[in-house]
């Protein structure tokens, strides 16, 4: 499994909020997770390593048995989210600087071509295949609820006034709910981890069109995805995961 794992401040904002992580564990399973945090006087960039830290620190000790298993590896993402949850809302509730502080978390559990997923938030995990691009998760936002319930359109969603309003997070209150995928990923396909920064900016086509360019490498495709969302306006942090299977990547431009 190679990896790219990218982020940049923007244009915008002074404080780079956005934390990530990618790590791989001697049992072969790749760990990979973004976080966006929300909060006020650098509340959001705590809230955000605390979140990595507590999900690596977890998931590294224990997903790296030999045998982890589909069900286990669920169990465990969903665990390491709301211990995640625990210790924001924790650090939280106990400094008044850090009040009502969150985050953002998409995370990601990769062994033998399976995937699992877990999520909270509007950050987005999208797998991009020979068959195109495809969104994984799906946003805890106020807009989207709206798009579901038909009161909006998919067009007025993405200039809504409201739509960065996040329905759900890591660390805003005492419980959370886990959102849980599975997929399968093949040897030419690609795992895209992202914040805001980037969907916001970047669409899913100018995504696909990018990490099936051939003749680049998994960490220059990371690079153009964050240089699109910066000539883009750059409004906000924007961080970018790329996982895919080794063999696959060498292989040059027989990866599209």
């Amino acid at each position: 499994m190679i990896t790219a794992n990218r982020s940049d401040v923007g244009r915008i904002r002074h404080i780079n909020e956005d934390r990530s992580w990618v790590g791989q564990l001697d049992n072969g399973i790749t760990l990979a997770i973004v976080a966006d945090g929300m909060g006020g006087h650098q509340a959001g960039d705590v809230a955000s390593q605390l979140a990595v830290n507590t999900f690596r620190d977890m998931l590294e000790k224990s997903a790296s048995k030999a045998d982890l298993s589909m069900q286990e590896g669920k169990m465990l993402i969903r665990q390491a989210l709301v211990m995640a949850n625990d210790v924001v809302y924790d650090m939280a509730s106990r400094n008044e600087q850090y009040y009502n502080m969150g985050t953002t978390i998409v995370a990601a559990l990769y062994r033998e071509q399976q995937l699992i997923i877990g999520h909270i938030g509007d950050s987005r995990a999208y797998l991009i295949t020979a068959d195109g691009i495809a969104q994984l998760t799906e946003d805890h936002t106020l807009v989207n609820e709206l798009v579901k319930s038909g009161q909006i359109s998919l067009e007025e969603a993405a200039h809504h006034p409201r739509r960065n309003v996040i329905t759900r997070a890591v660390g805003t209150d005492a419980q959370v709910e886990v959102d849980i995928y599975t997929a399968a990923l093949s040897d030419n396909d690609v795992l895209l981890l992202c914040s805001d920064g980037l969907t916001n900016m970047v669409s899913d086509e100018e995504m696909l069109q990018t990490v099936r360019e051939e003749g680049l490498g998994l960490d220059d495709k990371a690079d153009r995805l964050i240089q699109l969302a910066l000539q883009a306006g750059g409004d906000d942090n924007v961080t970018v995961v790329l996982l895919q299977e080794e063999s696959a990547a060498y292989r040059g431009g027989d990866n599209g």
